[in-house]
């Protein structure tokens, strides 16, 4: 049978045993220290991905894309403008929304909080908020006089559900007989969401009327919140939209708002990936050092190669199978070590803090409240090919020394 004369003698050298157990065991260390460079690389551009997911479709599906509202009023017109930006291409939906920062408190317990007057049919074309209700429904705003929605770790907090009271305190002073006091109001929740994410805890929605009631607007709005086909688009296109419009307006996007949270993770993805082929680059290290030693314990045997006519190439070619059979295997098992941490790894968190009874990310200090996950192929390919180019480049110099052995001086003292 036909055998390529350099694979045949590289793999046997590859699975060969020898008298040097330290060779052997720099060669298994080598393979292991590219596996879990491999791995630990997949794994953790993975989990920022996932971040980065999670940031784009929860938190930037929360918020509004970009809003625009008038100088120093209420938009009054804001149905006619609405109309308008809705038919601007890119835009997938308008609504308008009255904001007000106060305090909620029930039994005792405070806690600050931003109130979005919303219109609930409209408010499903720019927030996934309806996707995400616990209890009760976004609908009911306007169906109940007075009612709210809390997010879940707000309506924990206050120790209430669906069908309880809440009272909300606006930074507003009212003059009464009785004196100088803040305005109050008497709110029934009628509805608790969950995103996973901090705004679970400052976030409340009541309707557009009520909203309009208690900061004395009548018919005016705040703005107009903007969701566009593209987020990127977004603070280009309302800039653009708003210079169309009739009037000065006052524009905002998502990337005053979140921006910096966005390039942040966009960096440490950059930054932890370069650092972690570091650890890759150790790997080739030990695959060099390994080819050294090999090449050392195997001169007489080349020596004896070369007499028999082998050339400098065949060689070389050698060596280089075998320490590319160390790097391939390596970045195969690493591979798919890798693949298989991060497709679980959400879960495999999940069922630590159930079984420790803790929480590894609290909502209350990180903007989601477990370990996501996205496994991208392309980074896939992307960290094999990498790994198996540097794993090839390694066996190019002592590939090379190997090659230049000269048989008289190797066999001169055997």
């Amino acid at each position: 049978m036909f055998r390529p004369f350099s694979l045949y003698v590289g793999l046997r050298y590859t699975g060969a045993k020898r008298s040097n157990h330290f060779i052997s065991f720099i060669s298994l260390v080598s393979m292991l220290g590219l596996m879990l460079g491999v791995a630990a690389l997949i794994l953790v551009l993975s989990v920022m991905n996932g971040f980065d997911r999670e940031l784009k479709q929860r938190i930037l599906g929360m918020v509004p894309h970009a809003t625009i509202s008038s100088y120093g009023e209420s938009l009054q017109s804001w149905r006619s403008v609405a109309d308008d930006i809705a038919r601007q291409p890119g835009v997938l939906g308008t609504a308008p929304f009255i904001q007000a920062q106060g305090m909620l408190t029930q039994g005792g317990s405070v806690h600050g909080v931003q109130v979005t007057g919303i219109d609930p049919v409209r408010e499903n074309q720019v927030s996934i908020i309806g996707d995400h209700m616990r209890e009760g429904s976004l609908a009911a705003l306007g169906n109940q006089r007075f009612g709210i929605v809390l997010g879940a770790i707000l309506a924990r907090s206050l120790g209430v559900g669906d069908g309880d009271k809440v009272t909300l305190v606006l930074p507003e002073a009212s003059v009464s007989v009785a004196g100088v006091v803040p305005r109050m109001k008497r709110f029934t929740v009628v509805g608790v969401f969950e995103v996973g994410a901090e705004l679970d805890a400052n976030l409340a929605y009541i309707s557009l009327e009520d909203a309009a009631i208690i900061t004395r607007q009548g018919d005016g709005v705040d703005g107009i919140r903007l969701r566009f086909e593209d987020l990127f688009d977004a603070p280009a296109a309302v800039r653009q939209i708003a210079t169309g419009l009739n009037g000065p307006y006052l524009v905002s996007d998502w990337t005053r708002s979140h921006g910096n949270l966005f390039q942040a993770i966009q960096m440490e993805k950059r930054m932890i990936g370069l650092l972690l082929f570091l650890i890759v680059f150790v790997a080739a290290f030990n695959i060099v050092s390994t080819l050294v030693m090999v090449v050392t314990d195997k001169k007489a045997d080349i020596a004896i190669l070369r007499t028999l006519g082998a050339t400098s190439g065949r060689i070389m070619r050698i060596f280089m199978v075998q320490g590319c059979l160390i790097g391939t295997i390596g970045t195969l098992l690493g591979t798919g070590l890798g693949v298989l941490l991060a497709l679980t790894v959400t879960d495999l968190v999940a069922w630590l803090e159930r079984a420790l009874g803790i929480q590894f990310l609290s909502a209350d200090v990180y903007f989601i409240s477990y370990l996501p996950s996205q496994l991208q192929w392309d980074d896939v390919t992307l960290i094999c090919s990498a790994a198996l180019t540097i794993g090839f480049l390694a066996t190019l110099y002592p590939a090379w020394r190997a090659s230049r052995t000269e048989p008289a001086e190797a066999l001169r003292y055997e």
